[in-house]
């Protein structure tokens, strides 16, 4: 077996070594070239990525709560509704409050009458200064307890704290809202980010402003953006960092939590000559592709040397050894040897 192989190994070089003379001579016309097509090399951009996955975060994804106890007795926003900040989601019971802060205007309509006449007879030096520092106190005091009042009267009513949109209603009618305990659930959908953890080995790479295509596979969308911020901070559990990716305002599907991938550029040759990967070959002397050559009027296949930079997707960029208009076979590169003639199609 061995024998055979060498037999046919040097078989094999003898033919191509005569084909070769025979092109040289313009002869060989009656071999039969091979079905190739090509294409001519020409410069590109080159952009390596790396990728990541993450998620879709809200800065203002924020749980609303009371902030007194008391019953709830009526709910004035729905799920999908567009609020304001400030604005009056769900009211508790406040009956009580309204009362008592009735019966402190009257007593403190009757203290501060008491207070007048006080300072009236004071600036003429009638009465002891006790006396109008007392009638002071009691009308400053009623004045205070009041002002409490009125705060305990505004939270009555559950307000939101942002601008945004209510996503979770979960105030009824009759039920007894306490701090601490959700009513509602308001997203700011324009204020979106991406976020991901990066493994170490990339902090050197990923910086604030690298350019970001960022891909939402369960909606089947993507966009467009860069990086806001890089962690200086390595997670000693993880090993790793984190990066967010502002989101684009106005997009409503864009979800909070839902799956996102980074795609984060980390390198970029406007200028460069780029092959599919699958046209590199390997020989003992190195990488090498297959290039078509014209000798005498008949195109041949050549062998190229190449040394390559780096990779993504299938695509490779050449540092060194193809030159911009040469001819490289793309396709019938598996069927062909140096040496062979060629037809392109």
């Amino acid at each position: 077996m061995e024998e055979l192989k060498k037999q046919q190994a040097s078989i094999s070089n003898e033919i191509r070594t005569i084909e070769a003379e025979l092109a040289k001579e313009g002869k060989g016309s009656e071999l039969k070239s091979r079905d190739v097509a090509v294409t001519e090399v020409a410069f590109g951009t080159f952009t390596h990525y790396i990728e990541i996955q993450g998620k879709v975060e809200a800065d203002q994804n924020v749980t609303v709560t009371a902030k007194m106890p008391g019953t709830i007795i009526k709910v004035n926003a729905e799920i999908g509704q567009e609020v304001k900040a400030g604005q009056v989601l769900a009211e508790l019971d406040r009956e009580a409050i309204v009362k008592g802060i009735d019966e402190l205007k009257q007593q403190l309509v009757f203290v501060t009458d008491v207070f007048n006449r006080q300072q009236s007879l004071w600036n003429q030096k009638i009465g002891s200064e006790i006396q109008y520092l007392s009638a002071k106190n009691n009308k400053e005091a009623l004045e205070k307890k009041l002002i409490t009042l009125n705060e305990q009267l505004d939270y009555a009513f559950i307000k939101s704290p942002i601008n945004g949109m209510v996503d979770e209603v979960y105030a009824k009618v009759g039920q007894l809202a306490s701090p601490g305990f959700p009513t509602f659930r308001v997203v700011n959908f324009n204020d979106l980010k991406a976020k991901a953890e990066v493994a170490e080995i990339n902090a050197n790479k990923i910086k604030k402003g690298n350019a970001v295509q960022v891909i939402f596979p369960d909606v089947q969308d993507s966009t467009s953006g860069f990086v806001n911020y890089a962690s200086k901070v390595i997670n000693p559990m993880t090993r790793t960092f984190f990066v967010e990716v502002p989101l684009k305002s106005g997009k409503s599907d864009y979800r909070p939590n839902s799956v996102a991938v980074l795609k984060v550029a980390d390198y970029k040759n406007e200028k460069a000559i780029t092959v599919p990967i699958r046209l590199v070959q390997n020989a003992e002397d190195g990488l090498y592709v297959l290039i078509a050559e014209q000798q005498n009027g008949k195109w041949t296949a050549a062998k190229r040397a190449v040394i390559l930079g780096n990779s993504y997707n299938g695509i490779a960029e050449v540092k060194s050894g193809l030159n911009i208009g040469d001819k490289l076979v793309t396709v019938g590169y598996q069927n062909i040897n140096v040496g062979d003639f060629l037809a392109i199609k």
